[in-house]
């Protein structure tokens, strides 16, 4: 799905956006490394996984699925794939999953099974529609934002963007990168 690749490129290159998302610091950015996992028993595709950088177990693994389309049948397939990743790896870091829908409603209500994973700390479900209300979102939200604006919307908001980018963003910030995207 186009979303997917967006969302990879973004976190591939800015993985600063996704730690901005789930309100962390950016700069633990620093302390992971971004890839789209294969989980090969099953074959299991994750949209993306941070892996901390450093040996500290206490560091957490983040799944991130990023889901545009109704699908009753997320949650057993995002959970599986994450056990069996875990299941597979050597490494002992506690984890966390970040799921991204563009809006409240794309999200099942196939929940049951669940409930506790999703009402714990442990996993956390972004709106992009609910950031529109964040006042003063930085360059890396607002990017992340226009996918989900009407196409009147987002040409503006676009144009916007562009200027902020050339205006805030030094060299080695990736401002070209970014703008490509």
């Amino acid at each position: 799905m186009k979303t997917d690749t967006i969302f990879y490129q973004l976190f591939q290159s800015f993985p600063s956006i996704f730690f901005e998302l789930i309100q962390l610091p950016i700069s633990e950015a620093n302390n992971y490394r971004f890839d789209s996992v294969e989980v090969k028993q099953l074959s299991f595709r994750l949209d993306g996984v941070f892996l901390p950088q450093n040996n500290h177990p206490q560091t957490p693994i983040y799944f991130c699925e990023v889901q545009f389309q109704e699908d009753e049948a997320f949650y057993q397939r995002f959970f599986t794939e994450i056990f069996l990743y875990l299941s597979k790896t050597d490494l002992t870091n506690d984890w966390r999953g970040v799921i991204v829908y563009p809006n409240p409603q794309v999200e099942t209500n196939q929940v049951q099974r669940y409930r506790e994973l999703l009402n714990s700390e442990r996993v956390r479900r972004i709106y992009l529609n609910e950031l529109e209300n964040i006042p003063q979102t930085s360059i890396g939200l607002a990017t992340v934002q226009l996918i989900t604006l009407s196409k009147a919307k987002a040409i503006d908001s676009t144009r916007k963007l562009i200027q902020r980018v050339r205006q805030e963003l030094t060299p080695d910030q990736k401002p070209q990168e970014l703008l490509q995207l």
